[in-house]
């Protein structure tokens, strides 16, 4: 039997502990917090989208750092036995938009209860409000920890710190601190799943603007990286929502100098078919100001903005647009650009990219190959995904791989 120490009571600390414990070895969480999961509260504003209804396959294809690396441990706990997992304790779940799992309740507080009885029916003890300081390590093997109250003696260290991301619930970096004095490598920190500040000031006049059904593609240079689909949102900064939010993750590793995003503002539409609508909407509205013309096409609050892009006044009657304007309008719709100047701040980014390199983790156990005995979990490694549950999935992959590994 193993002594076992794990560092953050969320979501990976949580799954790891249990497995652990339920392997029949003595299981301490220390959380630096007065209680578990914090950051599992704000998940899913307030609801908690616990994993994604997906193959593992498909799930990987939505890792966007380090897919690789993931494959054992979310091949081995999968979405389909993580959505069992939760059930089976008693958590009822339910499949929504986007193949999304939520709990029925609607309460990610559900979620943190079922996880901790998890816990404390295998015996896992908690320390709350106990920061630990320091993880010891002696001839390359972990042997304990040290907390503002005193030394303790372990010969199993599960650090489940989290990134810096919501630092408000407790994740400030802890676990990278941990990481580089055992001698590992940290993969520069960036935001992750944030919203964007843009260049210029147009954003202002269309602050509050939500966008459904847009589509917005990510060039590096002239190279196209990835197109996303879904709703944005105009904010007093710049750019957030769905769309933005995946996005920034593919550009936060990146000079954001080359970033151009291209806003297609009727994907649904080829060039030929938005000019057909756009002639239609211009023999109805003929004798109206293009003002008035475009107000069947476009959210009112747009239409000034995409009207001094096309190079069309806003004085003038739709009878008398040329077709070189109309085709300018066509363009700005199809091609309406933006420049990103930098990323949200790490307070408002959802998850934390980049942390521990994976090239010296086991991706089985998640032990470090550097000390023995020394595991990482969740948001501290180098590996991140898209929005739609599948962070969260990755932190309890990687916990029941390093909980379920510790066995007599």
């Amino acid at each position: 039997m193993s002594n076992v120490a794990v560092i953050g009571a969320g979501a990976a600390g949580l799954v790891a502990a249990y497995f652990a414990a339920k392997n029949g070895n003595s299981v301490t969480i220390f959380e630096k917090n007065e209680k578990s999961g914090k950051k599992i509260y704000i998940t899913g504003k307030g609801r908690c989208n616990v994993t994604h209804g997906c193959s593992p396959e498909e799930f990987l294809n939505n890792v966007v750092n380090n897919s690789k690396f993931l494959t054992s441990a979310i091949y081995t706990f999968s979405p389909e036995k993580c959505v069992k997992f939760f059930e089976d304790g008693g958590l009822k779940l339910k499949l929504e938009r986007g193949a999304r799992y939520f709990p029925v309740s609607d309460k990610a507080s559900d979620v943190t209860k079922c996880l901790e009885n998890y816990c404390l029916n295998t015996g896992v003890i908690f320390k709350f409000n106990e920061e630990v300081k320091k993880i010891n390590v002696l001839r390359s093997t972990i042997c304990g920890i040290n907390t503002a109250k005193g030394e303790y003696f372990f010969d199993k260290v599960i650090v489940c710190t989290g990134g810096l991301s919501y630092p408000s619930t407790g994740s400030t970096g802890d676990g990278y601190k941990f990481a580089e004095c055992a001698g590992h490598k940290v993969i520069s920190l960036k935001q992750g799943l944030c919203g964007l500040n843009l260049n210029g000031n147009f954003y202002k006049n269309l602050q509050g603007l939500t966008l459904k059904n847009v589509s917005v593609s990510v060039f590096n240079g002239e190279k196209l990286l990835n197109s996303f689909f879904g709703e944005m949102l105009f904010t007093h900064f710049g750019i957030s929502g769905p769309v933005v939010l995946s996005l920034s993750s593919t550009i936060n590793r990146l000079d954001l100098k080359r970033i151009r995003l291209i806003l297609d503002l009727k994907p649904a539409l080829s060039s030929e078919q938005l000019d057909k609508r756009i002639l239609r909407d211009f023999d109805k509205y003929k004798n109206k100001s293009i003002l008035n013309g475009l107000k069947e096409l476009l959210p009112s609050a747009l239409i000034a903005e995409v009207l001094k892009r096309s190079g069309i006044p806003f004085g003038i009657k739709v009878n008398s647009v040329t077709k070189a304007q109309r085709l300018s309008l066509l363009t700005t719709l199809k091609n309406f650009d933006m420049l990103v100047s930098s990323l949200r701040d790490f307070s408002e980014a959802i998850i934390t990219s980049g942390g521990v390199d994976i090239n010296e983790i086991n991706p089985k156990t998640m032990e470090s190959k550097k000390v023995s005995g020394l595991y990482f979990c969740g948001e501290v490694l180098d590996v991140d995904a898209f929005t739609g549950g599948y962070n969260l999935q990755i932190a309890f992959s990687t916990g029941f791989a390093a909980g379920n590994s510790i066995k007599d």
